[in-house]
């Protein structure tokens, strides 16, 4: 049912099933849907807006940007701007439930944006959390395991809108297991899909301070991507020997990790799933002692 494609770090490099993030975005607009149906979550006004609608809209959009990426292998410059399209409805969602238009930052304090925040911050929310969370990946259970950390981090201080991902949370943990095993990949449609699904979530639940602390080792992997690009026009690259992976530069966070220090997979994820945890959990202390 599903394409597969070469897993290039096991031996052998066996085939494996591809794009099975799409279980994740159908099952969860669905759970979104009934959510909608049963008024489950009291977010309607009279600017008839929905939180739980938003949320399934950007998803969906987040799966089928990933699912023309999986088919055509889009090149960088049009997907580093398809996810202002996924801004539309959290702008609309942000001006008709009159959110805070403030984020607290570490250096200058809380820093009010005014009309600034619905058409210049979200859509910069939206677009890096995106494009960070696709680009970290390549390892059984990088794109999926990392993402679940944050995703528990930030339900767990959202209050009533942890509702949202309840089911969404269950489906994504199910992949990353199989994941991690190696027995599927979720692929572009399944990076895209819970990149928006963390951006639209923190902005409908007021947490996007806390997202971008989160998404420190993200940032910091694609910008030592990009520069490093931008100056020498290489790309980073991971060898593997069959049992480990090295590399002899530092062109990101895996090359990085990996730099003259031969680790399995399996290391290199749980270091970076520990980076991404500590990240969490310094945005969650943050949090608490505001």
């Amino acid at each position: 049912m599903f394409p597969k494609v070469t897993d290039h770090h096991k031996p052998n490099k066996p085939l494996v099933p591809n794009g099975l993030g799409v279980i994740y975005v159908l099952a969860t607009v669905t759970y979104l849907f009934l959510l909608y149906y049963f008024k489950a979550i009291e977010t309607e006004t009279s600017s008839n807006v929905s939180s739980t609608l938003t949320l399934a809209v950007c998803i969906m959009f987040g799966g089928f940007m990933g699912l023309l990426d999986d088919w055509m292998d889009l090149r960088w410059r049009y997907k580093a701007f398809f996810p202002l399209i996924a801004a539309i409805p959290l702008i609309s969602l942000a001006t008709g439930l009159g959110l805070r238009t403030s984020m607290a930052t570490v250096i200058f304090g809380t820093i009010d944006f005014g009309l600034y925040y619905y058409f210049v911050i979200i859509p910069l929310i939206v677009t890096i959390t995106t494009n960070t969370v696709n680009q970290l990946g390549g390892l059984n259970g990088l794109e999926t395991i990392c993402p679940a950390i944050i995703i528990i981090g930030l339900m767990s201080i959202s209050g009533v809108h942890a509702i949202l991902l309840y089911v969404p949370l269950v489906v994504w943990l199910l992949l990353a297991f199989l994941n991690v095993q190696g027995k599927i990949f979720v692929g572009n449609t399944g990076s895209f899909a819970i990149g928006i699904t963390l951006a639209a979530f923190a902005i409908i639940s007021d947490l996007k301070s806390d997202l971008l602390i989160s998404l420190l080792p993200y940032i910091f992997n694609s910008s030592l991507i990009l520069l490093t690009y931008f100056f020498s026009k290489t790309k980073a690259q991971v060898s593997f020997d069959g049992e480990k992976l090295c590399s002899d530069h530092r062109r990101s966070l895996v090359t990085l990790i990996t730099y003259r220090r031969p680790l399995t997979e399996r290391q290199v994820v749980i270091v970076i799933s520990f980076l991404v945890a500590v990240s969490t959990s310094v945005a969650l202390l943050v949090q608490w002692l505001s």
